[in-house]
């Protein structure tokens, strides 16, 4: 199963915070992320995030 863009947008909200992008790496590859994907987890910067928020204001510019 590949997850979308919305999909993940959809998971973010689920995922336990703080996250680090090591974890949310981990989490994409055990969860079907498309390699796209996981390429733009990869971009982040090496931090741990807050908040549903924080990882997608992150995330925006990079998707």
């Amino acid at each position: 199963m590949t997850v979308s863009d919305a999909q993940l947008q959809d998971h973010i909200a689920t995922l336990d915070y703080p996250v680090s992008r090591a974890n949310l790496i981990r989490w994409g590859q055990e969860n079907g992320l498309s390699t796209e994907m996981l390429q733009v987890l990869r971009l982040l910067p090496e931090a741990s995030f807050d908040s549903p928020a924080e990882l997608s204001e992150a995330l925006n510019p990079l998707v």
